[in-house]
């Protein structure tokens, strides 16, 4: 890609990782600190042309394509932000010149806003100046752990937008639900709806009205020794979770419309139960990313890629099962 002059008209070669994009997307990751408004309307006034025609913003860019940009001039980002986003590389379960998956801890956002400074993918990028290119593929949330995929290239991001539209990687969760779960292996097939909160927070709930929402779980442990019983509970249900779907909390909210939320979760848990969790140690939510299973985004090569539970979850576990051991 050629360089963008602030004082002089620039000629921008689309290469085949742009192509496909939005025209106004692109210019907006090329010309750092232009508003989006304003992009558009030097788009539609022909100031900006593409092979040498006039565009609309939502004209999509062609490996091939020439850009022409006039002079603009961008904002320069303060000193203090930029300093405000300390480098960082994460624990690598896999990467190749198209793919990273990490191993995200929980307490880490995957990206910054609402509220949040920066997230995994800023830190990343500080940590990878010379990186053209990092974008998150999904998300998890703030709390949960596991595997997270990043695109290195935009053709893998598409290729894996693609492949997830079409119930493709494999996402497999382990939990740690408060209460009993009646079978070894059920389906949760319902429609969860995105509202906000009294606080303005995130939410969903089970909803005739939401996006339709399946879940696969599968019980992998059952608690209910005098340990529990020392700290006020009953009962905790160790269990893997397969996503059909990939909704917002979806994992989270089925737990919970089984009776069962996760142990940990302070949105849709049990707050007394949390209280009394923290006796044994649990600091966070018992939710963990721990495989995916994915066909390589460009190679095709199958990929089983896994992230065993973090230390401390780990270790409430075993505390768990071997509970003789501890006292």
């Amino acid at each position: 890609m050629s360089t963008i002059s602030k004082d002089s008209v620039s000629h921008i070669l689309i290469g085949s990782e742009e192509a496909g994009q939005r025209l106004d997307n692109y210019l907006i990751k090329i010309l750092k600190g232009v508003p989006k408004s304003h992009l558009q309307r030097i788009i539609r006034s022909g100031e900006i042309r593409l092979n040498k025609k006039r565009a609309k913003p939502d004209s999509r860019i062609a490996a091939g394509d020439v850009l022409r940009i006039p002079p603009i001039r961008t904002a320069e980002k303060p000193p203090a932000r930029t300093a405000a986003v300390p480098a960082r590389e994460f624990d690598i379960v896999y990467e190749d010149e198209a793919l990273l998956v990490i191993d995200k801890p929980a307490g880490v956002a995957v990206h910054g806003g609402s509220g949040v400074s920066f997230g995994v993918i800023e830190q990343l990028r500080r940590a990878r100046p010379e990186a053209k290119y990092l974008e998150l593929v999904h998300r998890l949330d703030k709390d949960t752990s596991g595997l997270l995929m990043i695109a290195k290239k935009r053709s893998a991001l598409v290729k894996l937008h693609e492949m997830i539209r079409n119930d493709h990687p494999k996402k497999i969760y382990t939990a740690l639900g408060v209460g009993k779960l009646p079978n070894d292996r059920f389906h949760v097939r319902l429609p969860l709806f995105k509202y906000t909160g009294a606080q303005g927070e995130k939410m969903v709930r089970i909803g005739e009205d939401g996006q339709s929402a399946h879940t696969v779980f599968r019980v992998l442990n059952r608690f209910s020794d005098g340990l529990l019983h020392q700290v006020g509970l009953s009962a905790l249900t160790l269990v893997e979770a397969t996503l059909k779907t990939g909704r917002t909390h979806q994992i989270r909210v089925h737990l919970q419309s089984q009776n069962c939320p996760i142990a940990g979760d302070e949105r849709y848990g049990d707050y007394q139960a949390n209280r009394r969790l923290q006796k044994l140690g649990l600091k966070r939510m018992f939710l963990h990313a721990s495989e995916l299973h994915l066909d390589h985004p460009l190679s095709g090569e199958k990929l089983v890629l896994k992230a065993p539970l973090p230390q401390e979850l780990q270790q409430l576990v075993l505390m768990l099962s071997h509970p003789k051991a501890e006292h």
